[in-house]
């Protein structure tokens, strides 16, 4: 190709492991499924079963021609730290050394951000395949502990010393982001009612979708970890399921939804959202390869979809969750001017269902339109903030194949106002 031309991307591969539930603490039988593994780990399992699918389908397939591994995390310290994109690289038995890698951070944008870095690499000539990928094990690492690390470390090891300007900038920035979908929920007129029947339905389209057998097994790899028995032993299991998903929602969705409303508010005395309504702090890790249109022609893999388009916009960081309006508009426009109307699989982030819901009253479609996450969000699935961009990205791409749909868009918020959206087409 010439340095003018630009290439049509696609995707030939996407998978994710099962999501765990996120705590220190004993939860359920078991505990968390990652609470005893590291992030590292988490990662070379991914990123070795993606290698080994796309072996699989073509024995021309060569891991030394990858170009570059990007991943998308939030807390940069620990098993985390040190480029764990290299790091995992490096670790993974079937990715060459000569395969570089590289960790994004664009707060809960992180994952898909780190597609959308391949995608446009790949668009210009810069490598004809690349991976991306997420992870966050938030059992071990909370969200902005990266930033607060200078208080727990003795000052003679490290000294945290910010700008000035940070101070005038807290104010701006103080909001925790229940406080912002509250303010969500203000400003475009939902109800409690509202937001709870998005979080019931999200774990009774999540449910659905893991009872389906076959499907769910071309998106979910199963991993061994080892699990903390209630007697202190520990124990290797393989895990094949979301831990996070509550099927009750689906099975008897009369209790569940007594449940869901006898839940109390957790940022405001008389407000509306609740652990029933936002996404579950969770731990997971997710995968997808990426290549120029000629190489998995070449190579004879038959494409999943193609990348349309991409956008980032920035949006006042109190209100916080409203970014994905104007990255989605931008997206849109950039696909050859598609509208919402088009589009078949709409896959926003669920942080909370008001900002959900928000997006459903700008673009104009129904707060329980199908085509929304239909095989859940992260508020029955989990939301590991770098690998939700992956994860929920894998599930879209995958439903577009599994039923024969032609458009879908993805989109998410993050933290200080960041919002972040791609459009794919399937390919035919």
């Amino acid at each position: 190709m010439t340095r003018n031309e630009i290439r049509e991307v696609v995707v030939v591969e996407a998978i994710r492991l099962p999501v765990g539930k996120s705590s220190r603490a004993q939860m359920d039988k078991y505990g968390g499924y990652y609470r005893n593994c590291s992030s590292q780990d988490m990662l070379v399992n991914v990123l070795e079963s993606l290698v080994d699918r796309v072996a699989s389908k073509s024995s021309d397939f060569d891991a030394h021609e990858i170009e570059d591994v990007q991943v998308g995390i939030l807390s940069q310290l620990g098993d985390q730290g040190g480029n764990i994109a290299r790091v995992a690289q490096l670790m993974a038995q079937n990715i060459p050394d000569i395969v570089a890698g590289a960790t994004v951070n664009r707060y809960c944008n992180a994952g898909l951000q780190a597609i959308n870095t391949c995608t446009n690499a790949i668009k210009v000539g810069d490598g004809d395949i690349m991976i991306a990928a997420g992870v966050e094990n938030l059992t071990h690492y909370s969200m902005g502990i990266d930033i607060q690390i200078g208080t727990f470390i003795d000052v003679d090891q490290i000294h945290a010393q910010f700008s000035n300007r940070m101070s005038d900038l807290q104010e701006r920035m103080s909001f925790v982001q229940g406080e912002s979908a509250e303010q969500v929920a203000e400003k475009y007129e939902l109800t409690r009612e509202d937001m709870d029947k998005f979080g019931l339905w999200s774990h009774q389209k999540a449910t659905k979708g893991m009872r389906d057998k076959e499907a769910y097994e071309k998106r979910v790899v199963p991993v061994e970890v080892e699990i903390e028995s209630p007697d202190g032993s520990m124990e290797t299991r393989t895990i094949m399921e979301d831990q996070t998903v509550r099927e009750i929602c689906l099975d008897d969705p009369d209790v569940a939804w007594e449940q869901m409303k006898s839940l109390n508010p957790v940022f405001r005395e008389e407000g509306g959202v609740t652990a029933g309504n936002s996404s579950q702090i969770s731990d997971g890790a997710s995968a997808v390869m990426l290549m120029a249109r000629e190489k998995a022609d070449e190579l004879g893999l038959k494409p999943f979809v193609r990348i349309l388009s991409t956008a980032v916009a920035g949006d006042d960081p109190q209100l916080m969750l409203t970014g994905p309006i104007p990255a989605m508009e931008r997206a849109l426009i950039r696909a050859d001017n598609l509208t919402m109307e088009d589009i078949n699989c709409i896959e926003p982030n669920e942080a909370f269902a008001s900002p959900c819901l928000a997006f459903a009253k700008h673009f104009d479609y129904a707060f329980d339109d199908p085509r929304v996450n239909p095989y859940g969000g992260a508020i029955a699935i989990g939301h590991p903030i770098g690998a939700s961009g992956v994860q929920f990205f894998t599930n879209m791409v995958h439903y577009l194949v599994n039923t024969n749909q032609r458009y879908g868009i993805q989109t998410l918020c993050g933290g200080g106002g960041v919002g972040i959206a791609t459009v794919v087409e399937r390919v035919n």
